[in-house]
């Protein structure tokens, strides 16, 4: 015969807080305001309660305290300490730190408002389980006690899945751990940043420097408005290391977007290799081909092998999507012709480049505005359209579908699908 577990009983913090704390005859000691948690755990322990007593607001260590979600708590110490209440490192209140404010759920990749803060007793510990984001959260702590102190929440997050934001909490050693934010795209870290407020924001994208390559993929993800906003927020210094990070193309386009005085500096401040290949960009419209393009992909001499083509792509730090086209040149530099990334795969390893490539078919010019560009691409069903000097020899930069897709899509577009609970 299997023992059946027995059920997890939760209990609202609304259930606990402002709750009077009585001794053992039953004499009101006074009243509970918070409750004090320890980060770190994957479900924070509780390790006391903050207590107004006598106008003073006291610690009460959680182990001297019982009948905790019943209508009155109950002091089971020998004497109070009267020492006034101090945070100390690593700790929270769950009323005055986390309570109405926005969490990250890491593993749904959204913002989330901790509108009720579950608990539960493990082997003898008070534990923070999860979170209500639901509007009966909102409720139930709006009319305490009108709404009954039991029952299930609506919707609990397991708080193993959060991260909270802690950069107001002036003794919290923690910050938002990388290791987890780099577990989401750098677009659903975009989203994070866009709906939250731009202190939160900071955050994440503090917590995010610690890998400057994600780094600078978020702020590719941004839109304009929150790329400026946070590059205001930073030294030239500081802002050219993260535009040296970036693709070119989005380097030259936040340049683009920052002040007149500012854009020059910004750009002086770059290594030469991307100011040379900013400098180029800058000279067309951001909204042509000539704007939208990449300098960066992968050229090699006809005479290369097919070997010689797939390493060149190994070991390219292009982006991704500039990698599915390789170019051959001929000696004098002029574009020979294309071949795919599976086309190089199918051939011969010791085949030349000159004997699997074919004449580029169609190809786009710097000063094409995006229509022009979108026709073009989607008549030859290209993912990767080169940009070619006014003589048709040179190529000068690539333009993706991705680059394309990005421009033609409303700014904010992600926002419009939510990256808030819709319970929020």
């Amino acid at each position: 015969m299997t023992a059946t577990a027995p059920a997890v009983r939760l209990v609202h913090f609304s259930n606990v807080v402002r709750r009077p704390l009585v001794d053992s005859a039953g004499e009101r000691i006074g009243r509970v305001e918070d409750l004090v948690v320890h980060l770190g755990a994957p479900h924070p322990p509780v390790v006391g309660a903050v207590v107004r007593i006598g106008g003073r607001d006291l610690f009460v260590p959680i182990r001297k305290i019982d009948g905790i979600g019943q209508s009155e708590l109950r002091f089971t110490g020998n004497r109070v300490d009267l020492r006034r209440f101090e945070r100390r490192p690593g700790e929270l209140l769950l009323g005055r730190d986390l309570l109405a404010r926005h969490l990250i759920n890491v593993a749904g990749g959204r913002l989330i408002r901790a509108n009720e803060i579950e608990l539960c007793e493990v082997n003898g510990t008070w534990e923070i389980i999860g979170v209500d984001p639901s509007r009966r959260g909102v409720l139930r702590r709006l009319l305490r006690g009108h709404l009954g102190s039991g029952g299930q929440p609506s919707e609990v997050v397991d708080w193993a899945s959060i991260e909270p934001f802690v950069g107001h909490v002036p003794t919290a050693r923690l910050r938002i751990p990388y290791r987890k934010l780099a577990r989401l795209h750098p677009a659903q870290i975009a989203d994070l940043v866009e709906a939250a407020s731009h202190e939160e924001g900071e955050e994440i994208i503090e917590a995010v420097g610690a890998d400057r390559e994600l780094e600078a993929d978020v702020f590719e993800e941004l839109d304009p408005e929150h790329q400026i906003e946070f590059l205001e927020s930073r030294s030239d210094q500081d802002a050219a290391r993260l535009l040296a990070s970036m693709a070119p193309d989005d380097a030259a386009d936040l340049i683009m977007e920052a002040d007149q005085d500012r854009r020059l500096r910004l750009l002086e401040a770059l290594p030469q290799p991307q100011r040379r290949k900013v400098r180029l960009l800058l000279n067309y419209n951001p909204e042509t081909a000539g704007g939208l393009m990449s300098p960066d992909f992968v050229s090699l001499p006809e005479s290369a092998t097919v070997e010689d083509a797939l390493s060149a792509v190994r070991h390219s730090t292009a982006a991704p999507e500039s990698l599915q086209v390789v170019f051959a040149v001929h000696e004098d530099g002029t574009v020979a012709g294309s071949a795919s990334v599976v086309t190089l795969l199918r051939a011969q390893p010791t085949a030349t480049l000159a004997s699997v490539v074919r004449p580029i078919p169609a190809h786009l010019h710097p000063d094409w505005d995006l229509g022009a560009t979108v026709r073009k691409m989607s008549d030859f069903n290209l993912m990767v359209a080169p940009v070619l000097d006014a003589e048709h020899q040179h190529i000068l930069g690539i333009v993706t579908v991705d680059d394309v897709l990005e421009l033609m899509l409303p700014t904010g577009w992600r926002r419009d699908f939510g990256t808030m609970s819709p319970e929020d």
